[in-house]
């Protein structure tokens, strides 16, 4: 059998510097991707009998003329012609890394965030549209029209400057944060574009989100149970932990925090890590959680942060603390209830605390954390029956 001529690997490493070279030099978003999948149908066709010796330089010359004869046959656009054609020829030196600029564009704020994340993993993530409409369970002609459209905005303009990082990484993190769907696992796709993003760049938000994602990932293993059940972070099994991961982790936000230019993913990864340091949640550092809550307020103020730090106050200064916090905030608040459930019980009221609980299953935003809470529930109805 004829192996692949182009491995994934490759085409996963190689198409999103490809583009990023195009873009900055001033090529139409979608003609620009367009011209980079031609290329690679070349490479699969050439390739096998005469490989290159830079692959790179090899697909940036061919996605370039692709561009040129595609600009030759639109005469209405021949003045975009003659400037795309004034600009120097890509060799094999080219090796600025566009990673930035290239994600920038694909988390414009012009973008919805479900755009967004769909164009991240289109463009920078190499995925097919098959495997990113299967890991967002929609159909392919949906998600193939969800991404032309995000082209279609973020075309039209050069774009030879990278954005603002901040809504790079808060794309990064929706997508983190989809966790494992279908084919692809977008948890670790977002953990590699984000290894990627701190190679090229010089941010300290970037190892903290970095370093975030991979103390959150080394719990995963001890998250479900056997039988597919979500698992709180009170109750997991730490042997299952991963310590490698949180390691590595705590270095990167180590390291991150010595530069002295602290952002809130920095600081979201000092309460991940204290929770993973932690033997057992009986020997959580709760006080120096609170005061990195405290800490966060300053760099986002939101309603949900302020939940979390809810349950830290309820830890260090008793339930009925951590209760007084939780009236605070709005009623329609998701996952209020089920912290004012967990206060409750911790204070002894467990017919409130069930009341709560089945409250929130009501409200729940996945099935897993819905019959989470209902067990929940069960548990202290059984135990006051």
């Amino acid at each position: 059998m004829t192996q692949p001529a182009v491995p994934d690997d490759l085409v996963r490493s190689l198409s999103p510097r490809v583009l990023g070279i195009l873009l900055r030099r001033g090529a139409d978003f979608a003609a620009a991707e367009d011209a980079v999948q031609d290329a690679l149908v070349e490479a699969v066709r050439r390739w096998p009998e005469s490989p290159p010796e830079d692959p790179k330089a090899w697909l940036v010359t061919v996605a370039w003329r692709k561009l040129l004869d595609l600009r030759r046959a639109e005469s209405a656009r021949r003045h975009r012609e003659q400037r795309v054609e004034r600009e120097p020829e890509p060799g094999p030196t080219e090796d600025t890394d566009d990673t930035l600029l290239l994600l920038s564009r694909c988390c414009h704020p012009s973008l919805t965030p479900g755009s967004a994340i769909a164009l991240t993993l289109r463009a920078v993530g190499g995925l097919t549209t098959a495997q990113i409409a299967q890991a967002f369970l929609v159909p392919e002609a949906t998600m193939a029209q969800r991404i032309s459209r995000a082209k279609r905005t973020v075309s039209g303009e050069r774009f030879d400057r990278p954005g603002e990082v901040g809504a790079v990484l808060r794309v990064l993190y929706l997508v983190f944060n989809e966790g494992f769907t279908g084919e692809v696992d977008l948890a670790e796709e977002a953990i590699r574009l984000t290894r990627q993003l701190s190679a090229a760049t010089d941010d300290p938000e970037v190892e903290g989100l970095l370093a975030l994602m991979l103390l959150h990932h080394a719990r995963r293993a001890a998250r479900w149970t056997a039988s597919g059940d979500l698992v709180p972070l009170a109750e997991q099994d730490r042997r299952l932990w991963d310590t490698a991961l949180i390691t590595e982790a705590v270095g990167i936000l180590q390291e991150a925090l010595r530069r002295d230019r602290l952002g809130e993913y920095q600081v979201q990864a000092a309460i991940a890590a204290l929770h993973d340091d932690a033997a057992s949640h009986a020997e959580t550092d709760w006080i120096q959680i609170l005061e990195w809550y405290d800490e966060l307020l300053t760099h986002s103020d939101t309603p949900v942060v302020r939940l979390n730090r809810a349950v830290a106050v309820g830890e260090v200064d008793g339930p009925l603390a951590g209760l007084r916090e939780v009236e605070r905030l709005d009623a329609d608040l998701p996952r209020r209830d089920a912290v004012a459930a967990y206060l409750h019980e911790a204070a002894g009221t467990r017919g409130e605390a069930a009341r709560l609980y089945a409250l929130a299953s009501e409200r729940a935003q996945s099935a897993a954390e819905r019959d989470l809470l209902i067990r929940r529930a069960a548990r202290l109805h059984a135990k006051d029956g």
